[in-house]
């Protein structure tokens, strides 16, 4: 599967933007998908993830990390083939370079994950 990130950019303190990551190939539904973020001089984390779908509808469970809890949100359209992160809230310390990320194994959604794309850019003014 390939992936490719849009949706970054500039934005003030309070503010709020929503990354795409729109996938190719098949079976983008049995994917876990996650969104990671990586600041300069910091080591990548992951700051949200959703499970693969079993079902039709597009919802599962998710997983945030402790400091984007409330403010961002994971979605997932798999007619679109395309996983989202809104955020809201934004803060300078969210300034990142976003990446998604996809993994068809199973287990804890907080874990390492297998394709990656390349990033978009989140820079919060303070």
């Amino acid at each position: 599967v390939q992936l490719q990130a849009s949706g970054g950019g500039l934005v003030q303190a309070g503010g709020s933007l929503r990354l795409s990551c729109a996938a190719s190939g098949r079976a983008f539904s049995w994917y876990d998908m996650g969104w990671f973020r990586q600041a300069p001089g910091k080591e990548r984390e992951l700051i949200a993830a959703i499970k693969k779908s079993d079902g039709p509808t597009d919802g599962g469970p998710t997983y945030y990390a402790d400091s984007v809890k409330g403010r961002f949100t994971i979605s997932r359209d798999n007619a679109k083939t395309t996983v989202y992160l809104q955020m809201n809230s934004l803060k300078p310390e969210d300034t990142a370079e976003y990446h998604c990320a996809a993994d068809p194994n199973s287990g804890p959604l907080n874990r390492r994950y297998y394709y990656w794309g390349l990033g978009t850019l989140v820079t919060v003014s303070s």
